[in-house]
């Protein structure tokens, strides 16, 4: 009986060694993949898009399992000043509780690699009230149904503000290093200009699309304006952010996201809601200057100009 006792005893020592080595052979983290202001609701207009990195720190191969709606692989979990608990959407409750096939992937990661994807915080957590909330994460990686192994992430802390009067859609940039708010400003169209560009030569992302109406400029592409013309809102949303990544690696539109080395304001002209301005600038290149002048076209709402499109003509070099 006591060798049977030893037996068992053994056999859930080591099932709970390797549930712990698994734990701890990777890590997982979240940050806030764009900071803006957060409002309740508007779960289209005004997501809270989260950044997850799955990092193996361990020395051997990690293994893991990602579903392909990620729902799947992970919760969040959120809770205010008074450690009450968001309750989860109940989109997400339907999910779990309807007899689906759960689709996935296996990904596999050797020591130090990292993988990342996005997530909008508000199709996990009913975010209905202006607080102060802490948000983690907890992934999966046998996916959900099989919770016993499981990584908890970082907290974050997580601001939403009352709704503004006007639409709770408006984005306002956050700054990322000094978190200073951003808001545009009802400036002139040679103004917008001057700032997007000095915001591009000093890598300020949060500054350089401040003024930029995102939607009209991915728009610019047929194939993509199709693509966005028959896709439903949150795949919408899922592509501007992809847009907006690709714009910062400089995979797409390079001529709008180059760098100047100097640049001349030439001419700018507008009437009470459209407008355009023409811009010299110089590129380096080795020995010589490229030469292009751009024209941005610009349009007014609710007192601040966006840029909508632009065209550049090469001007030769000196």
């Amino acid at each position: 009986m006591k060798r049977i006792l030893f037996t068992i005893i053994s056999i859930i020592s080591l099932f709970a060694h390797t549930v712990y080595a698994q734990d701890n052979s990777a890590e997982v983290s979240i940050k806030f993949y764009d900071r803006t202001m957060y409002y309740p609701g508007d779960v289209k207009d005004n997501p809270i898009y989260v950044h997850v990195t799955i990092k193996n720190t361990g020395s051997s191969t990690y293994r893991f399992k990602l579903a392909d709606d990620r729902a799947f692989s992970m919760d969040f979990f959120g809770f205010n000043v008074k450690n009450t608990q968001l309750p989860a959407t109940s989109s997400l409750t339907r999910k779990r509780t309807t007899n689906n096939s759960v689709y996935f992937r296996e990904i596999s990661l050797e020591h130090d690699e990292e993988y990342s994807f996005i997530e909008n915080l508000k199709d996990y957590l009913e975010i209905t009230e202006p607080s102060i909330y802490y948000i983690e994460l907890k992934f999966y990686p046998e996916l959900y149904k099989q919770k016993t192994t499981s990584l908890s992430s970082n907290r974050l802390s997580l601001e939403i503000r009352p709704s503004p009067a006007a639409a709770s859609s408006s984005f306002i940039a956050v700054e990322n290093k000094t978190q200073a708010v951003l808001q545009p400003q009802e400036i002139s169209p040679d103004k917008v200009i001057e700032q997007t560009i000095i915001a591009r030569q000093k890598a300020l992302w949060d500054q350089f699309f401040l003024y930029m109406d995102l939607e009209e400029i991915l728009k610019r592409d047929p194939s993509r304006n199709r693509k966005y013309n028959s896709v439903s809102a949150s795949e919408r949303a899922a592509m501007l952010e992809s847009f907006k990544a690709d714009l910062m690696l400089e995979r797409i539109d390079q001529d709008i996201v180059a760098i100047p080395s100097k640049f001349l304001l030439e001419t700018t002209t507008y009437s009470q809601n459209e407008g355009t301005v023409k811009v010299k600038q110089w590129f380096k290149n080795d020995t010589f200057y490229e030469v292009k002048r751009y024209t941005y076209y610009v349009r007014q709402r609710d007192g601040i100009w966006q840029i909508y499109d632009y065209s550049v003509d090469n001007l030769g070099t000196e």
